[in-house]
C-alpha cells in the first residue's frame, strides 16, 4: 500500500486530537495541525506509543502563505494527503451590542475564512489526483443563530455554505466533501470545568465522547460512492434538538 496521509487542521486535545489518532491506526501517517507545534507533543507521543506514524506541524491556519507551505511540505516531505480535516472551533459568544469589530473579524478569520484557505489547498490537490475526503466539522449554531452567537453562527453558516458548494463541485471529480454538525457537549477539560452539571451526564453518555466523533469521520471517508454522505449531523442520544 502506498504511503497516504490525513491532514487535521486544528488537532486540539478532544476532537482534532482524536481523527488524528483514529486514522493512525489504519497506517495514515498523521499529520495533526495547530498555532504551535509545541502543543501536539502530547498526541503526537500517544499515536506513537500505538504503534502510529505522526508529524506535527505549526501553522497559522488564517494566514494563506502558511496553510500554502503546510500543503506543500506534506506533500513533499511527508505523503500525498488523502484525508483533510478542518476542526477549528472559535465557539466565542458576545452579545451583539458588544460584539466589537475586531472581535467579529477574528471569530470568522478562525472558523471560516481558515476553512476556505484549507479546504482550498486540499481541494488542487485532491481534484488532481481524482480522490480524496475533506471532512468539515460544523456545529448547532452551523444551522441555527444562538443569542450572543452574531460571530460564530455567522462565520459557521458561511463554513456550511461554502462545504455544500464544495461537494456539488468536487463531487464529481472524485472528491468527497462532508459536514459534520456537532450538536451537544464534547468530552473536554473545558466542559468538565466550566459546566460541571452538564459533565456529569458523562456516566449516562449524556455527552460527547471525541473517540466516538473520530468512529464517525472515519466512516465517512470509507463510504463507497454510490452513496456518499453530505452532511450529518451527531449529538448524544438524551440531547435535545
Amino acid at each position: 500500500m502506498s504511503e497516504r496521509a490525513v491532514v487535521v487542521i486544528g488537532a486540539g486535545d478532544a476532537t482534532g486530537g482524536a481523527v488524528a489518532r483514529r486514522f493512525a491506526r489504519e497506517d495514515y501517517i498523521a499529520c495533526p495541525v495547530r498555532r504551535s507545534e509545541e502543543a501536539l507533543a502530547p498526541l503526537i507521543a500517544d499515536i506513537e506509543a500505538a504503534g502510529g506514524r505522526a508529524h506535527p506541524f505549526g501553522c497559522d491556519a488564517r494566514v494563506e502563505s502558511e496553510v500554502v507551505a503546510l500543503f506543500e511540505t506534506i506533500e513533499r516531505e511527508v505523503a500525498p494527503i488523502e484525508v483533510c480535516v478542518f476542526n477549528i472551533g472559535a465557539n466565542a459568544r458576545f452579545p451583539f451590542l458588544e460584539l466589537e469589530e475586531k472581535k467579529f473579524r477574528k471569530i470568522w478569520e478562525m472558523a471560516a475564512y481558515a476553512g476556505y484557505l484549507t479546504c482550498r489547498q486540499a481541494a488542487l490537490r485532491m481534484a488532481a489526483r481524482g480522490q480524496g475526503t475533506i471532512l468539515v466539522t460544523g456545529a448547532s449554531a452551523s444551522v441555527k443563530g444562538y443569542a450572543n452567537g452574531a460571530a460564530f453562527a455567522s462565520a459557521k453558516f458561511a463554513l456550511r455554505g461554502m462545504t455544500q458548494a464544495m461537494a456539488r463541485e468536487l463531487g464529481p471529480l472524485g472528491v468527497h466533501v462532508a459536514h459534520v454538525v456537532i450538536d451537544g457537549a464534547i468530552d473536554t477539560a473545558f466542559i468538565r470545568d466550566m459546566f460541571p452539571e452538564r459533565y456529569a451526564l458523562k456516566a449516562d453518555d449524556g455527552i460527547l465522547n471525541p473517540d466516538s466523533i473520530a468512529e464517525t469521520y472515519w466512516m465517512l471517508h470509507n463510504q463507497p460512492r454510490d452513496a456518499w454522505t453530505l452532511e450529518m449531523d451527531i449529538r448524544p442520544w438524551r440531547e435535545e434538538f
